[in-house]
């Protein structure tokens, strides 16, 4: 993204704006960032992706945009968490289903997908 002539805070700015577009589930204008440059799978410090987060936060259609435009489902943060298992966790068999289809590891992370899904009795979510 530093292509773009932007400075190292600048680009840290962008980031930022671009997690709250995740976390609030405003694709358009999140998809319209990463259509512009802003790599898919851009991290905070804690190295939650924009994918991490709209899954975390329930935004089907955001994580469906940030998976249509090639970000990787399997991206841990810093506490080896996968947004998978996150989606079990709250509960978003939508986002669940989503992830799966795009072939998220289901023994990434920890807890893994299969542990996560186990631990919430959501097992039938990851079955077939």
């Amino acid at each position: 993204m530093n292509d773009a002539g932007l400075t190292p805070e600048q680009t840290g700015q962008v980031v930022d704006i671009a997690m709250e577009l995740a976390r609030s589930g405003r694709t358009e204008q999140l998809a319209e960032f990463v259509d512009h440059g802003l790599p898919v799978d851009s991290a905070d410090p804690d190295a939650n992706t924009l994918l991490m987060l709209a899954a975390y936060h329930g935004h089907a259609g955001t994580v469906s945009a940030l998976l249509d435009r090639g970000a990787n489902p399997d991206l841990r943060n810093a506490r080896d968490q996968a947004p998978l298992a996150g989606a079990l966790f709250k509960g978003e068999d939508e986002i669940v289903a989503l992830l799966r289809a795009a072939g998220a590891d289901l023994d990434a992370g920890t807890p893994s997908a299969r542990a996560a899904a186990a631990m919430f009795g959501r097992e039938h979510l990851l079955a077939g």
